[in-house]
C-alpha cells in the first residue's frame, strides 16, 4: 500500500492514541508488505536513546476460544535502572488480521498500543517478545513499534525467523552474528551459562551493540530478559483468567 492508496503520512510521535492512526490496519497481506518497506526508510539502527529512567517489556497472548478470537497485550514498566515493577497494563483487542509469517506486527501492534495508553508514564525504551531488524524485510514487531513511537526498542525473540550463525559460547554473555544474505541482521545470545540461546536484534534508535548489553543487563538469572519474562507472565494470566471467567 502507498500513500496514493490511503494511507495517511507517518509522523514521529510518543502518543500510543495517535500512533495507532499513522496507516490502517485493515490492510491485506500484501498491503502489508508494502507498508513495511515504506516505514523501513525511518528505522534508524544507530544509538539514539538519551536518558534511560523507565524500560517496558510488551508481549501478546491469543485467545482463540472467544468470537471473536481476541490480541492480549500486557506492557510491564520498571525503573531504570534498579529494574523495580512500576505498574503494568493489559488490553483486549480482536483479532482482525490473520496469520502470516513476516507480518506478526499486525496482529499485535494494536493491542499493544492499547496497552502502553494505558500506562502513567511513557516507557523510554521497550523490550518486544518479537523480532526486530532481524527480518525477511528488515522491519519485523520490534522496528514496527519503535518506528510509530520513535522510541527505542529491542527484538528479543526465542527462536530464530531467518539467518544463519554459529552455536554461541557456553557460557552467559556470549554470542555470535546472525547473518542473512551477507548482512549483520542481530545476534545470537546465551544470556544464561547453557541455556538456549535468545536471538537479538535492532528495533529502533539502538545498535546491535548495546541491545546485546541492555538485554544481559536485563537478565536477573531466568534466560528470558526481566521486562518480557513479566509481560509474558501477564498475558498469560489475563488469558487464563478470562478463561476460567468464561468457564464460570
Amino acid at each position: 500500500m502507498t500513500a496514493a492508496a490511503g494511507a495517511t503520512s507517518v509522523a514521529h510521535v510518543r502518543d500510543p492514541r495517535e500512533a495507532v492512526q499513522l496507516h490502517r490496519w485493515d490492510v491485506t497481506p500484501a498491503e502489508a508488505r508494502t507498508l513495511q518497506l515504506e516505514l523501513r526508510g525511518r528505522l534508524e539502527l544507530r544509538d539514539r536513546v538519551g536518558r534511560i529512567r523507565r524500560v517496558a517489556g510488551a508481549d501478546v497472548a491469543f485467545d482463540t476460544s472467544r468470537k471473536p478470537a481476541q490480541a492480549i497485550a500486557a506492557v510491564v514498566l520498571f525503573a531504570y535502572p534498579g529494574w523495580e515493577e512500576l505498574e503494568r497494563w493489559v488490553a483486549r483487542r480482536p483479532l482482525e488480521f490473520p496469520y502470516v509469517p513476516g507480518l506478526l506486527s499486525f496482529r499485535e501492534i494494536p493491542a499493544i498500543l492499547a496497552a502502553l495508553e494505558g500506562l502513567g508514564e511513557t516507557p523510554d525504551m521497550i523490550f518486544c517478545d518479537g523480532q526486530g531488524y532481524a527480518h525477511p524485510r528488515r522491519f519485523g514487531l520490534a522496528s514496527h513499534l519503535g518506528v510509530l513511537l520513535d522510541v527505542p526498542t529491542i527484538g528479543c525473540a526465542k527462536s530464530r525467523l531467518i539467518g544463519a550463525n554459529r552455536e554461541p559460547g557456553a557460557r552467559a554473555g556470549a554470542w555470535t552474528p546472525l547473518v542473512d544474505s551477507g548482512e549483520r541482521i542481530g545476534a545470537v545470545v546465551r544470556t544464561r551459562a547453557g541455556a538456549r540461546p535468545l536471538y537479538i536484534s535492532c528495533g529502533h534508535r539502538v545498535s546491535l551493540e548495546r541491545a546485546i548489553a541492555l538485554t544481559l543487563e536485563a537478565c536477573d538469572g531466568p534466560r528470558v530478559p526481566l521486562p518480557t519474562r513479566r509481560a509474558d507472565r501477564c498475558v498469560a494470566e489475563a488469558k487464563r483468567e478470562r478463561g476460567a471467567s468464561a468457564a464460570g
